[in-house]
Order: structure tokens, then C-alpha cells, then sequence
């Protein structure tokens, strides 16, 4: 009786992560790709200086580095690392 119980949980389990990821991943992956675009260009905005771009906001960058400051160098690598269509057509 325990065993038939078991398989049943598992199979209600398996279909439930099935559903899940058929209807919910999908729209997480387009939420998270937003929230890093969104992200990119928030940090951009408050610390492009640091990568040349002119940036008049200097007062707000520096009361919101002690809370961003984690996030600075991967959002640099991120940035360095992205290419460019140009990038791809002199190669």
C-alpha cells in the first residue's frame, strides 16, 4: 500500500514540475533577462564615468556605491565582454 502511494506521489511530482516548467520557465527566463538589461543600464547610468561614458550624477553614484559595490566588477566584465555586430564582421 505504502509502495503504491510512493509511485503515485512521484508521478503527481513529475507531472507537477512538468507543467511548471512548461508554462513557467518561458516567462522566468524573459523576467531575468529583463531584470539584467534593466540592471545593466541603471549601473551604467550612475557609473559610466568609470568607463569613460560623462555622467552628471556623481551625488547619487556616491550615496548608492556602498549598496552596488558587489555588483561592479561583474558589471564591468559584462560589459567588456559583450560584442558588437562590427565585433563579428572583422573577424
Amino acid at each position: 500500500m505504502a509502495d503504491k502511494q510512493g509511485k503515485s506521489s512521484k508521478f503527481l511530482v513529475a507531472i507537477r514540475e512538468f507543467l511548471e516548467g512548461a508554462v513557467v520557465r518561458e516567462p522566468m527566463l524573459v523576467a531575468l533577462k529583463e531584470k539584467a538589461i534593466l540592471e545593466q543600464a541603471l549601473l551604467l547610468t550612475l557609473f559610466g564615468d568609470m568607463l569613460g561614458v560623462p555622467m552628471p550624477s556623481s551625488y547619487y553614484s556616491l550615496r548608492l556605491l556602498p549598496h552596488v559595490m558587489p555588483l561592479i566588477t561583474p558589471w564591468k566584465r559584462s560589459l567588456l565582454r559583450q560584442k558588437d555586430w562590427t565585433d563579428h564582421a572583422f573577424d
